[in-house]
């Protein structure tokens, strides 16, 4: 989805922003390793983005100009992280919520969904920062090539690079890592 400002009239921010939340969130839990923290960066994402509506010319590609907010916004905590304290947050196990939630399902198909997502998740946290902010961006986020490279400040060139290395390196992660558990084979054991 390309959401740029039309030359004749500008969509409200607020629905521009709702339809980019879930890239926007994606992106910051790459960043952050934080559901807190992720949750943070796209509220000032949001702040940062209200307050600086007026400086977006028609036609102005929204979705890029967010990303790079929230990039900026990130690299600049990391900056003044040096000083400050740590804060320790607890993980919460949401794996009782998700089955109450999905309790139509069949169990095992949830089991080995919440299996595949794990492996993927742990897989691209495996990646080097750059191949991970990069395949996050272009999977998750839904961004062209040309808008990563806007954001990151490189070339599409290098963009395309990146992405095929670390969807390369991907694959072999997670080659031998999903097998999906198989019932009859529990059973027969």
């Amino acid at each position: 989805m390309d959401v740029t400002f039309p030359t004749e009239k500008r969509h409200s921010l607020s629905q521009v922003l709702n339809e980019l939340v879930d890239g926007l969130y994606g992106y910051a839990m790459v960043l952050s390793h934080d559901r807190t923290e992720a949750e943070d960066l796209v509220q000032e994402t949001c702040v940062r983005a209200i307050q600086g509506m007026g400086t977006l010319q028609p036609g102005s590609n929204v979705k890029g100009w967010l990303f790079t907010i929230l990039r900026n916004i990130w690299l600049n905590e990391l900056r003044h992280r040096h000083a400050a304290p740590k804060i320790v947050e607890l993980d919460v196990d949401e794996s009782t919520a998700e089955l109450a939630v999905e309790g139509s399902r069949d169990p095992h198909a949830l089991y080995v969904s919440k299996m595949e997502r794990a492996q993927v998740r742990e897989a691209i946290q495996q990646l080097s920062h750059e191949f991970r902010e990069v395949i996050v961006m272009r999977e998750y986020g839904e961004l062209s090539y040309q808008q990563i490279a806007n954001v990151l400040g490189c070339p599409a060139g290098t963009v395309m690079s990146r992405l095929g290395r670390a969807r390369s390196k991907l694959r072999s992660l997670l080659s031998g890592s999903l097998h999906t558990p198989d019932r009859r084979a529990k059973r027969a054991s």
